[in-house]
């Protein structure tokens, strides 16, 4: 069975004839403005390794920041020369969610930035986090949780992961509250996640269906404004559940999604194809290196040198023939066009790029 076959059925493994898209919620499209999370970030020493942690020779800023630590707590550490290395310096990132109140314990992510080997089996020292206005929101404390491992034998060693960087499940707590005036809003501001005319429009008449005419008004591809109604007044809150669960059609471009790096394609079910003929083929060398010794005869005055065999195949794949490749205005006969080609997923990339550059492919590449 063809390798580009196996490939696109797992990644498409419902190829059916096209049919109408699925209705999802309001709250899935759209983000609401003032709604939003914030980002914290603050710097810290991770204690309690076992030898993995900074050099202090090599990583001047954790010293000077464990002589500050040490001497808040009366260890009078100023002039000594430390040579631990069970102390590790750390970024500090975490996330405020919105409404987030006084006390609220949040997740915090813990990164090294000097030379130490792993955090793990370390605790993370109180440690201020800050907000883009220079303000403490949030102070992070807590055992950090490592997801990677380290196991080494005399001759062999096995690494899964990253040992430099792990989370403090619950390690922040929320000290400052970010304002907010949700219920005094007059109008709402709805994003669309993925702007699109259509989407915004429906949207927009959706909300009037439910509301009324003159609720909801698409002012652009990325933005439907919400007048918030006289019996909602001050409870934007009730009136955002109400908008949140509405049925909305969205309207998705022809897109074709591609990852260079791993191979991976996904085709969008609107995705179109002219009557075209279409061939490829690779040109394969492999160098192979087969060293042989030489051995000079016994009690003579030569010496064993080692000497280079090269072998080099060369590949061109000739025997690949033009294939015609008929209209396609379903995504299951789009799919068994390019199956038809027998290619990997590397090589299709190749074909799809063609295609679009020939113009009988209608859709947008979109490279990740």
């Amino acid at each position: 069975m063809p390798a580009g076959f196996l490939f696109l059925l797992a990644v498409l493994g419902f190829l059916l004839p096209a049919v109408a898209r699925a209705q999802v919620l309001l709250r899935d499209l759209v983000s609401v403005e003032g709604v939003r999370s914030n980002q914290l970030v603050g710097y810290g020493l991770v204690v309690g390794l076992q030898g993995t942690g900074d050099n202090l020779m090599n990583s001047q800023f954790t010293q000077l920041s464990l002589i500050a630590i040490l001497e808040r707590m009366g260890v009078n550490a100023n002039g000594q020369q430390l040579m631990t290395r069970d102390v590790a310096s750390v970024i500090v990132s975490a996330t405020l969610p919105p409404f987030a109140r006084q006390g609220t314990p949040i997740d915090v992510q813990v990164s090294c930035i000097g030379d130490a080997k792993a955090l793990t089996g370390g605790t993370l020292m109180v440690t201020p986090l800050m907000g883009a206005d220079g303000q403490v929101y949030a102070v992070a404390q807590g055992s950090v949780v490592v997801g990677g491992f380290t196991a080494a034998g005399a001759a062999q060693s096995i690494k899964q992961g990253v040992q430099t960087s792990g989370r403090v499940p619950g390690g922040g707590i929320v000290e400052r509250e970010v304002k907010n005036s949700l219920d005094d809003l007059s109008t709402l501001r709805l994003a669309l996640r993925t702007p699109d005319f259509t989407t915004a429009n429906r949207i927009e008449q959706a909300i009037n269906a439910q509301l009324g005419y003159g609720v909801a008004k698409a002012t652009d591809l990325g933005t439907v404004d919400v007048l918030v109604p006289p019996g909602y007044s001050h409870r934007v809150t009730a009136l955002l559940a109400q908008i949140e669960r509405i049925p909305i059609r969205p309207d998705v471009p022809a897109r074709v999604v591609i990852d260079e790096k791993s191979g991976t394609i996904v085709v969008g079910a609107d995705v179109k194809l002219d009557p075209v003929a279409v061939t490829h083929g690779n040109l394969v060398v492999r160098v192979t290196e087969t060293p042989q010794v030489s051995q000079p005869p016994p009690f003579s005055n030569g010496r064993t040198v080692v000497v280079p065999h090269t072998k080099v195949e060369v590949n061109d794949q000739s025997d690949k023939h033009l294939l015609v490749m008929h209209r396609a205005v379903t995504l299951q006969s789009l799919v068994d066009g390019l199956n038809a080609l027998g290619l990997g997923p590397r090589d299709l990339i190749q074909v799809l790029n063609a295609l679009k550059a020939s113009g009988a492919l209608h859709a947008e590449l979109d490279f990740m």
